[in-house]
């Protein structure tokens, strides 16, 4: 699998990374070892997982999977924390807490070190400065080799990015950030985009299939053992079942069909693609759907197609987004 640069730094991650959001829930030991086994053979190497998965389950799989099926050295870590299990205040980016939560998401591990770590989300509630001081503690005593943001939205990347830009050699530089970005859900490019293609920042993709919706498999209808049929997770898929998805999805049924690939080679190409991204996080239940995804390594879009793909899913910009003097 081809490697990438994470953003404007010297970590290269593969082109395609396994998400693990269902390990520990969905996906058990079994499938999971399965999962990460098929997906090292192909050369993948960006594994992201967070301490908020299955309640930690997620951390905890991998870290059993590690050096008794594939060598830690072989892989690129990458974990989030900030998101905590309380309804009066859903982010927490206090110094002290990401900090424990980092340290408890290494013992689950089993590792001394993450190649890459995310603050989950956006803290209104604290500083940012504040927030970001734990990024520079978990770099400069080895927990963390690079570190990055996850669901800031354009100016919160700008302003986190520069502050830490300001003292070089001081604070640590943002290697990347993490939101969803499909052909359903293209809000990113709006501001957040710009902001990382002009900073350097990478840019990992999450559901870049559109929560599954972009495989077509549910065009006629919601199938038994899918995730919008699953009690928790048909709540996740639900928005993009409406009609301008589904009018996107028929366009990208179209195009696969004109290539003879599958819907679900058209859209992840699409997304791997675009300009600033480093690599789409593919989160597949099992070793069937990971191959399927793995499939798209020798896809190249034609440029008429991602020109029909680029038309029929285009976001609505508005003053003042980015380039509003074109509008």
């Amino acid at each position: 699998m081809e490697q990438r640069h994470l953003g404007r730094t010297g970590l290269r991650v593969s082109r395609i990374g396994l998400g693990t959001l269902t390990w520990g829930r969905d996906t058990d030991e079994h499938d999971a070892a399965d999962l990460l086994k098929a997906f090292w053979e192909a050369g993948g190497t960006l594994v992201d997982t967070a301490d908020v998965y299955g309640d930690g389950e997620a951390e905890y799989l991998l870290g059993q999977l590690i050096e008794g099926l594939v060598p830690r050295r072989d892989l690129v870590i990458s974990t989030k924390a900030g998101s905590v299990p309380d309804p009066d205040r859903r982010f927490d980016g206090s110094r002290g807490h990401l900090l424990a939560a980092l340290d408890a998401s290494l013992a689950r591990l089993g590792t001394d070190y993450v190649d890459l770590w995310h603050i989950h989300a956006f803290d209104p509630f604290t500083p940012l400065e504040e927030t970001l001081q734990a990024l520079d503690l978990a770099v400069s005593s080895g927990r963390a080799r690079y570190a990055g943001v996850s669901n800031y939205c354009g100016w919160q990347l700008a302003k986190a990015a520069t502050w830490q830009l300001a003292a070089p050699g001081t604070r640590t530089r943002l290697a990347s950030t993490q939101l969803e970005y499909s052909l359903l859900q293209r809000g990113v490019e709006r501001e957040v985009l710009p902001a990382a293609l002009d900073l350097g920042i990478g840019l990992l993709p999450s559901s870049p299939l559109g929560r599954g919706v972009l495989t077509g498999k549910y065009r006629h209808g919601t199938p038994a053992d899918s995730r919008g049929a699953s009690e928790h997770m048909g709540l996740f898929v639900a928005p993009y079942l409406d009609d301008t998805a589904t009018r996107i999805v028929d366009a990208v049924t179209t195009a696969a069909d004109g290539l003879a690939v599958t819907p679900l080679q058209i859209a992840l190409a699409w997304v791997r693609d675009r300009p600033g991204v480093a690599a789409p996080i593919v989160g597949a239940r099992n070793a069937q759907q990971l191959t399927a995804a793995l499939s798209v390594e020798a896809l190249s879009l034609p440029d008429e197609i991602c020109r029909a793909l680029d038309d029929v899913s285009a976001p609505l910009h508005r003053y003042p987004d980015h380039d509003w003097s074109t509008l």
